[in-house]
This record gives C-alpha cells, sequence and structure tokens, in this order.
C-alpha cells in the first residue's frame, strides 16, 4: 500500500484542501468519557482527602489513556469496523458472546450512573432541582444529543460534544488558577505511592474514570462513522484494507497520522482538567470538613474561593454530566448491536440503562459514593475491553501492515498486567478487611 492512493477522483482533492482539521473530532468526543463526573468525584475527593498523593495517578492513566485510545481509533480506521463488531464476529459461540456482553452491558450502565447523578447533582447544585428530576432531565438532554448523532451525522455531534468540553474546561480549570499550587507539592505527587487501603480503592477509582472501558468501545466505533466510505468498497488486489481506502478516497496512513494528534490533543485537554480537578481540591479544600461530597466540594469552595468559582465548578460539572451521557448511551447501542446483532430502539434502551441511575437517586443514596464505586466497577471492566483491544491490533489478519509494532504491543501488555494487577490488589484489601 502506497501514499499514491490517498486521493480519489470524486473527494480526495476536496479532503486535502480541507487539511488535518477536518480529520480530527472523534478522539475529543471520545474523550469526554475522561471529563464525566465520576473523574469529577473521584479527583475531587483524592485530592480533599489525600492532598497531592495521587497526582501520579492522573498522570499515569493519562499516558495509558493515549496509547489505549489511539489502538481503538486505530482499529475503526484501518477496519471500519468497531471493537464489538469485530469481536462479535470473532467469538464463535453464542453463550460466549452473550457473556461478554453481559459484562459490557454492567459497565455502560455504571457508566449512566456516573454520568446521570453527576448531571442530577449539577442541576440541584445550580437550581435546586430535586436530584430524581435532575437525573430524568440528564437523560432526556442526553437523549436529544443521540438523535442529532443519528441524524445529522458525526460532524455536528462533534461541534456540540466539542463546545461542552468548552464549558468543562473553564467550569474545572479556572479555580484553580486562582488558588494555584505550590509546585513543590505537585511534584511530590508525582513520586508512586499508597497511603492506606482507602488511597488504593481512589486510585483504582481514578483508573477507572479515566481508561473507561465504553470508551475503548465508543473510540472505534466514532472513528469508522466519521471516515465512513463515501462510496461502496470494491474487491480488488492488495491488501484486505485497500479497498476501504479508495472508496474513502483518502490514505489509511494519513488518517492514522491525523488520529495520533487527535489522541494526543483529546488526552492533553482531559489530562488538564483532571488534574486542575485534583489539585483544585488538594489545595483548597484538603482538611476541611465535608468535602468528601460533591455538595460539599461545591460549599467549600464558594466559602472559601468565592461563588463564582463554586458556580462554575457547577456548570462544569452539568456540562460533564450532559456529554458523557450521550456518548456513553452511544457506546451502549455500538455495545448491544456489535456483539448480539440486534439494534434496539434508542428510546428502550436509554430508558433500560438510566434505570440503576434513578433507582439511585430515588433510594436517597449518596451520590458522590455511588460516582465513586461506579468508576471501581468501570476499572473491573477494562480488562476484558483492552485485553482483546491489545491482541487484535497486533494481529497481521486484522490489521495487516497496520498491525502493532513489537514495542507497542508490549506497551499494552505492560498496561493490561498493571491494570488487573491493580484491581486484584484491591479485591484483597477489601475481602481481607486491610
Amino acid at each position: 500500500m502506497t501514499n499514491s492512493s490517498s486521493t480519489h477522483p470524486s473527494s480526495g482533492g476536496t479532503r486535502s484542501a480541507r487539511g488535518v482539521s477536518w480529520l480530527i473530532g472523534p478522539a475529543l468526543v471520545a474523550g469526554v468519557a475522561y471529563l464525566d463526573p465520576g473523574n469529577v468525584a473521584s479527583n475531587m475527593t483524592a485530592g480533599a482527602q489525600y492532598g497531592y498523593l495521587l497526582v501520579w495517578v492522573v498522570v499515569l492513566g493519562n499516558v495509558l489513556a493515549w496509547l489505549i485510545q489511539y489502538l481503538s481509533a486505530k482499529l475503526g480506521v484501518v477496519t471500519g469496523r468497531s471493537l464489538p463488531e469485530t469481536l462479535g464476529d470473532r467469538i464463535r459461540r453464542p453463550w460466549a458472546r452473550r457473556a461478554y456482553w453481559v459484562q459490557a452491558e454492567l459497565v455502560a450502565m455504571a457508566t449512566d450512573v456516573a454520568e446521570v447523578i453527576g448531571g442530577a447533582v449539577a442541576l440541584y447544585l445550580l437550581f435546586g432541582v430535586p436530584l430524581l428530576w435532575g437525573g430524568l432531565i440528564t437523560g432526556a438532554v442526553s437523549i436529544a444529543l443521540l438523535v442529532v448523532q443519528s441524524r445529522g451525522g458525526a460532524k455536528p455531534f462533534e461541534f456540540v460534544i466539542i463546545g461542552l468540553i468548552v464549558v468543562i474546561a473553564l467550569g474545572f480549570t479556572y479555580g484553580t488558577f486562582l488558588g494555584p499550587p505550590e509546585p513543590r507539592d505537585v511534584a511530590g505527587g508525582l513520586l508512586p505511592r499508597f497511603a492506606d487501603t482507602g488511597s488504593v480503592l481512589l486510585a483504582t477509582s481514578i483508573l477507572g474514570a479515566t481508561i473507561m472501558p465504553h470508551a475503548i468501545y465508543a473510540h472505534s466505533a466514532l472513528a469508522r462513522d466519521r471516515f465512513a466510505a463515501r462510496t461502496s468498497p470494491a474487491a480488488g488486489t492488495g491488501s484486505p484494507q485497500a479497498p476501504l481506502e479508495h472508496a474513502r478516497g483518502i490514505s489509511t496512513r494519513r488518517l492514522l497520522r491525523a488520529t495520533r494528534w487527535d489522541v494526543t490533543v483529546a488526552m492533553l485537554i482531559a489530562g488538564t482538567i483532571n488534574l486542575s480537578i485534583l489539585l483544585l481540591a488538594a489545595t483548597n479544600l484538603s482538611g476541611v470538613p465535608g468535602t468528601d461530597t460533591l455538595e460539599g466540594a461545591y460549599t467549600a469552595l464558594r466559602d472559601g474561593i468565592g461563588p463564582t468559582v463554586a458556580t462554575l465548578f457547577a456548570v462544569g460539572l452539568l456540562a460533564s454530566g450532559l456529554a458523557s451521557a450521550s456518548v456513553g448511551a452511544y457506546a451502549g447501542a455500538e455495545i448491544m448491536r456489535g456483539l448480539l446483532r440486534v439494534r434496539v430502539p434508542l428510546l428502550a434502551r436509554r430508558l433500560v440503562t438510566l434505570l440503576p441511575a434513578l433507582a439511585i437517586l430515588a433510594l436517597g443514596f449518596d451520590p458522590t459514593l455511588a460516582l465513586v464505586l461506579s468508576q471501581v466497577v468501570l476499572s473491573f471492566g477494562i480488562p476484558f475491553a483492552l485485553i482483546p483491544l491489545v491482541a487484535l491490533s497486533a494481529n497481521a489478519e486484522v490489521l495487516g501492515p497496520f498491525r502493532n509494532r513489537l514495542a507497542t504491543t508490549i506497551a499494552g501488555i505492560v498496561a493490561s498486567v498493571f491494570l488487573v494487577a491493580l484491581n486484584a490488589v484491591l479485591l484483597w484489601l477489601v475481602f481481607t478487611g486491610a
């Protein structure tokens, strides 16, 4: 395959004229998963309870996330198929495919818990809306955003989500500039260590919120949809990817180069915001009573720094819940379609996945604790998405000449082993009562 195929008579010239900016977008949408209310709760709690201790976890999670999201996007770009679709084809036994779907569906529901509860808490803080009604409003808005995606296509959906990311960035970073941390304290937090079982739990929660399984599933689908073929791929000679490349009218190598930039920009944004949340809490909330909840953090920010910072924090939390709920629902629909090969009406599926979050709100369960625990559930779902992704992206039969280099595969294996080991340690600490 050569770059001579990078243009197509009907569309290649137009796409080339648009430059790299035309190719950026899928990673920014998938990156919303790294800015959901679960991230806010985990990072805020970590900063308030342990100061700068877990700065290294946020940084490490972001580095791992870059590799993982690029591999997911690469699978979608090269094959024109999502990770769930690929697994649905390769898991031959129906019972195994259904079992895999069950765990993936539980992960999607845990995602909804974080996103809907976060939006509900934000509406309560801003307007005094009861939590249950706030959850219903968040769910309804997420459906509206999904309608934009299904009817308008990938690009309008990306514009809406990117607009919400701007709001999220403003809401969560403004307070850090008003009360900046000491560089020495931040540097000290880069030393990997734990303090107790609670810090391990929060580290797992941060990693579950940062490297989210549904983002792995979704990114491959977003890349597939964004770079869908303009014409029907025709059979031809060369690699299995050649017909798809010709139908797109742009070289796969160029798409992958742009994808690396896309993922880099998205992860820099997500990493900066997540670190800002932890630093905001570590600098201003450490040792302050009642800051182990989002409501308490909001009150402490309002009393300590000012109402503007607190309001922007709540607005950022609302934008986070709305954006991530729509992306999470998109991922859940793709998981079901790819693994079970069935399409469920959007409204019906959305209502089903909303039920656990609404039940938690109706029962009066602590919203912040529910957010943190939902991230732990997500962390346990990481290996089921990550290990197949690494294996498939290293498989020449799947990606042909675009398969992983040896160093990339080794990095993916190391990341998988680390995340699985951290979850095992957490289970041991919990069940032994340590």
